[in-house]
């Protein structure tokens, strides 16, 4: 899994790219606070209306601040190209409008602004169209980032599921790991193995069948256990073995 992943396109772009965690531009306002239940069903059915001007033109090229200081260049989309992305009505839609229609969503003023977006290098701020809507005290946050520049997410290894489901580092000891790891409710963990190179940690959960049963729950039960490495972690990416995707490194309470 580490010779797999080491040197892979989904290697180079995460480490260096513009790997989205999160959906960049979800349906409706999932972005903010709490939205009126009419403007959601407004947003969902695409009852957008126009009463400003958008610009047309493409704005240049931004430079995106990654944690490490690193700057990237990345192309935007103009606010009439994002407008038109979100202003369709989504995909499937559960709750319609009501026989009397829905309340207009009235774009009444635009301007370019930034917004946190989690990645595979960490947080950063990337430019976003906000829209004000009228009648509304929540805006319309659409990510201005191109597309193009953005890649998607590695997926794992067909027919596998991710074992190692987040890291974190043990305070106070310098090459300690902490992994939350889920296991089916009819097996048992006999222990974690762990594979270090310069680039990678692998880590591997050792489960079997504990008994024989007639019928077993298809739940996922979940545990933490702490690993020593050979040195710190350092910059080394950590890999779940069957998935070969990164585990994320998230607050874990034992």
């Amino acid at each position: 899994m580490a010779a797999r992943w080491q040197g892979s396109a989904d290697d180079r772009a995460w480490r260096d790219g513009f790997v989205a965690l999160e959906v960049l531009n979800p349906q409706g306002w999932a972005r903010v606070g709490d939205i009126p239940a009419w403007v959601n069903r407004s947003a969902h059915n695409g009852v957008w209306r126009l009463d400003v001007e958008l610009p047309t033109d493409t704005p240049p090229s931004a430079d995106v601040r990654w944690p490490d200081g690193k700057v990237s260049r990345v192309p935007l989309v103009s606010a009439s190209r994002a407008y038109a992305e979100f202003g369709r009505p989504a995909p499937f839609i559960e709750d319609e409008c009501p026989a009397e229609g829905c309340r207009p969503l009235r774009v009444v003023g635009v301007r370019l602004g930034r917004v946190p977006v989690e990645t595979s290098r960490g947080t950063v701020r990337v430019p976003a169209w906000v829209f004000s809507v009228e009648g509304v005290e929540q805006k319309k946050v659409h990510v201005a980032v191109d597309p193009s520049a953005v890649t998607a997410r590695p997926e794992r290894v067909p027919g596998k599921v991710e074992e190692v489901l987040a890291y974190d580092l043990v305070a106070g000891e310098s090459q300690g790991l902490l992994l939350r790891y889920g296991y089916g409710a009819c097996e048992t963990v006999h222990g974690v193995r762990v594979y270090e190179t310069d680039q990678v940690v692998v880590v591997d959960v050792d489960e079997g069948s504990a008994r024989v049963v007639q019928v077993c729950p298809a739940m996922l039960k979940t545990a933490t256990t702490t690993v020593t490495l050979a040195r710190p972690l350092g910059n080394r990416l950590v890999l779940d073995s069957q998935a070969g995707l990164p585990v994320l490194r998230e607050p874990i309470r034992r």
